[in-house]
């Protein structure tokens, strides 16, 4: 672990928290709030925790208190963590992208722009890939050689959210955590091992997904209003569309649609894809979902075996029961 100890009694600590798998994010901010009320979930994979007094309350240090977040992550739920600790929101994040092998990365202070200087100016937070781009075209190729601009030729060569940026690669980040913000979500994600042109791959996995997040929503007995699938094409640009469902559902097979329409939407036939993310937004409490009856057998019977599915998966591991078609179909979820 990159460690420096300093007195803990600072003000604006932040922890940046990351997930190797999204699907336990509101676990992750039960741990956190334990902590700290200052706990913003950032989906679908991601919390941000500010800290001062809970260092103080607990008695600890920001690296011993990291340590305690990740071991009750890991003993309760299962999940992998890695931390970023500093003293901006910009400096955590990236220092959690950087965690190494102990999965704690604890930047004080002092050391902000000794630490952000040498990074590609592309791993900035919050900076565009166009953005990046054009850095690039004109020689400033690291956060620091951002930072040592003035301020003026930044805002022109990147308009008004250059001051940000530059701020940001100074390590200033005037954001705060605002509670419980983007905790009402749920996702599930496929990296595809290759990039695909794959209609039927794509449509397997998108199958297998929105399954997935099914049964999840109903582990928890939520229903979403929303779906957003986010893809992920061979150039490493997201693309983003979000479907609002007739009713809030948790049903697999209207989640299935929903999703089936966006990818119809968004045209990608000829498009390499990567990666596939679907985000089920907008949760309400599942006993307040209307579930409309159908002359549908079908969908009736579907949704009698949905319990049932889900005791079996439960039981016996994820993906031991699903749909035919995505039997041995597609990337693994991530």
């Amino acid at each position: 672990m990159n460690i420096v100890r300093v007195p803990d009694d600072k003000p604006s600590t932040f922890f940046h928290v990351r997930l190797s798998r999204p699907e336990g994010l509101p676990e992750l901010m039960a741990v956190l709030e334990r902590f700290t009320p200052a706990a913003q979930a950032l989906a679908p994979s991601a919390a941000v925790a500010q800290l001062g007094g809970a260092l103080r309350l607990f008695g600890a240090g920001p690296v011993d208190l990291a340590e305690r977040i990740r071991v009750q992550a890991l003993a309760w739920y299962g999940l992998d963590t890695a931390v970023g600790i500093g003293p901006s929101w910009t400096v955590a994040a990236m220092a959690s992208a950087r965690a190494g092998p102990g999965g704690i990365r604890y930047v004080v202070p002092e050391q902000a722009e000794a630490f952000l200087g040498p990074l590609p100016v592309e791993d900035l937070y919050g900076i565009r890939r166009a953005q990046a781009a054009e850095l690039r075209s004109l020689g400033v190729e690291t956060v620091g050689q951002l930072a040592g601009l003035p301020a003026g030729t930044v805002l022109r060569i990147l308009g008004q959210p250059g001051r940000e940026l530059r701020e940001r690669a100074h390590g200033i980040d005037r954001r705060t955590v605002v509670p419980g913000r983007g905790a009402q979500s749920v996702s599930v994600r496929a990296d595809f091992p290759l990039d695909t042109l794959d209609g039927v791959e794509i449509r397997a996995a998108a199958l297998r997904l929105a399954t997935e997040l099914g049964a999840r929503l109903r582990t928890r007995d939520r229903a979403a209003r929303r779906i957003t699938v986010t893809v992920r094409t061979a150039d490493r640009r997201d693309l983003s569309r979000t479907r609002t469902l007739p009713a809030p559902s948790a049903h697999t097979d209207d989640l299935r649609e929903a999703v089936y329409a966006v990818l119809d939407g968004y045209g990608l036939q000829r498009a390499r894809i990567r990666r596939l993310t679907l985000t089920a937004e907008h949760l309400v409490d599942a006993a307040l979902a209307h579930t409309q009856l159908t002359l549908d057998r079908g969908r009736e019977a579907r949704l009698r075996a949905e319990p049932v599915i889900d005791a079996l998966n439960e039981r016996y591991g994820p993906g031991t029961v699903g749909p035919a078609a995505i039997v041995n179909r597609g990337p693994h979820a991530a």
